[in-house]
């Protein structure tokens, strides 16, 4: 194989798609995707792949210090995808210290063996690279106006944005110090399929076609930026391949939305989609207090990425929408494996050997 390539948490949401990209993409590429089947990780979002001649899974914690080795040296990995996170701000504020130990020390536990890996005083291969896969919530909160550029300051507000800046931290360290291979890419929210239905999009999909209530913090007038998770995969494989050692790039939609709006967007579209009255299931909003730390608004300029590297987004967020919304209706037995956890007990029986 050309290349062999480590992605951590390639079961998960954007992780999974990535994977797909590549194995589909690169058939001289071995890729090894590495995921701890957490909550949010899914072997099922990678059927239509898990039978491909360059494709491995290996059920691993990327704290677990000597497993993570053992990969690397039984694969002998290039290279680095790390997108493996806990990422919902409403669980690291019931737990910072999971989100600590995974997003902070996982990160840090991956750099040091591909530290021990490919540093080792012997001639470096240039097809080495560890590519951190990081969030637009490290740079805090904007108001009204202006926007996150790769210069803007750190100044993360919830616990799993402080997670994330210490990892991003982390990974600058290692190349300013040791001089280890690094990029790193800040993106905006994504949506899509897979996505785990704790999520706004998902969850609220649901909600609606089970007419259950939609709870929206605060008035509803915070504002993100939202990205098509395929498009974010055609961002992280273009500066896989072309991105500058040691630099950051920011990927975003150029789509901001206020939440009252997309809950709007979805109730309509998902009720056309049932078949329903377009918007009479706008009555199951419901404004309740909003979360603690919340950031008022993103917004994501991704004109580095543009310039240097050619990409822009490429699919309208109400199409967007529209294929999301269809994917979630047309996939029940997914939806309710995931709902009810039993994904959960048949793959760790699988990859635990019981």
């Amino acid at each position: 194989m050309e290349r062999k390539i480590l992605i951590t948490g390639g079961a998960g949401f954007i992780g999974s798609h990535v994977v797909r990209l590549m194995v589909n993409k690169y058939p001289n590429y071995l890729i090894i995707n590495l995921d701890a089947l957490t909550y949010a990780g899914n072997p099922a979002n990678l059927r239509d792949v898990e039978e491909a001649p360059n494709y491995r899974f290996e059920k691993v914690d990327i704290c677990d210090v000597e497993a993570v080795r053992k990969v690397f040296e039984q694969y002998e990995i290039d290279s680095v995808i790390h997108l493996a996170a806990e990422s919902h701000v409403d669980r690291s504020i019931d737990d910072p210290f999971a989100f600590a130990r995974t997003n902070v020390l996982g990160t840090l536990t991956l750099l040091q063996v591909a530290k021990e890996r490919w540093l080792n005083g012997a001639e470096r291969d240039a097809k080495h690279l560890f590519y951190h896969v990081s969030t637009d919530e490290v740079y805090g909160s904007l108001g009204a106006e202006g926007i996150f550029t790769e210069s803007s300051r750190y100044e993360p507000h919830s616990p799993y944005s402080a997670s994330k800046a210490s990892s991003d931290h982390f990974v600058r360290a290692f190349h300013d110090t040791f001089g280890l291979p690094i990029v790193i890419s800040n993106c905006s929210n994504n949506y899509g399929p897979y996505q785990f239905p704790e999520k706004l999009i998902p969850l609220f999909i649901n909600n609606i076609r089970e007419r259950r209530e939609l709870p929206v913090y605060g008035s509803g007038a915070n504002v993100r930026d939202w990205l098509y998770v395929e498009d974010h995969a055609r961002a992280i494989d273009l500066i896989f391949h072309r991105g500058r050692i040691g630099e950051t790039y920011n990927i975003g939609g150029n789509n901001e939305w206020r939440n009252i709006d997309l809950v709007r967007l979805l109730v309509r579209t998902t009720d056309r989609l049932l078949g329903r009255a377009e918007g009479e299931d706008e009555s199951l909003i419901r404004f309740v207090r909003d979360r603690a730390g919340h950031d008022l608004r993103y917004a994501i300029d991704s004109s580095k990425l543009q310039n240097e590297l050619g990409w822009s987004p490429e699919v309208d967020f109400k199409e967007g929408i529209e294929r999301t919304v269809r994917w979630y209706l047309h996939n029940d037995e997914w939806l309710s494996a995931v709902t009810s956890g039993e994904y959960r007990n048949y793959y760790s029986r699988m990859y635990d050997g019981r």
